[in-house]
């Protein structure tokens, strides 16, 4: 599964990590490409802090056990390198593991099938 995250925003990056993890405790290979505002999904702080708080309060993973959930059962997350750069973001501050990649890389990786969040 290939997910296609242009958002930054708490809710869209929930979505996409959730089916993130959801597919590959299933076993199945999944690639998160941020693009744009999206790069900011990937940054070690993404800021989500009260969002995920009020959530685990609630019984529901934050996004950001979720995106941790993802990485540890395998999901590869891989920054847009011109998102970066047009959001004026350093590639070092991207979480443990994640790469960065054009979207020619992105698009021979996702062979067609690609889920947009």
């Amino acid at each position: 599964m290939s997910i296609l995250l242009v958002s930054g925003g708490h809710g869209p990056a929930h979505a996409a990590f959730t089916l993130a993890a959801g597919a590959a405790a299933l076993g199945r290979p999944v690639l998160v490409f941020a693009m744009g505002a999206g790069c900011r999904a990937l940054l070690a702080e993404a800021g989500w802090e009260e969002q995920d708080t009020r959530l685990r309060t609630r019984g529901v993973a934050g996004a950001g056990e979720l995106r941790a959930a993802a990485v540890e059962l395998g999901t590869r997350l891989v920054a847009c390198d011109a998102g970066l750069r047009g959001e004026g973001l350093d590639a070092g501050a991207l979480v443990p593991g994640a790469k960065v990649a054009g979207v020619v890389a992105f698009l021979e990786a996702s062979q067609g099938s690609v889920v947009s969040v």
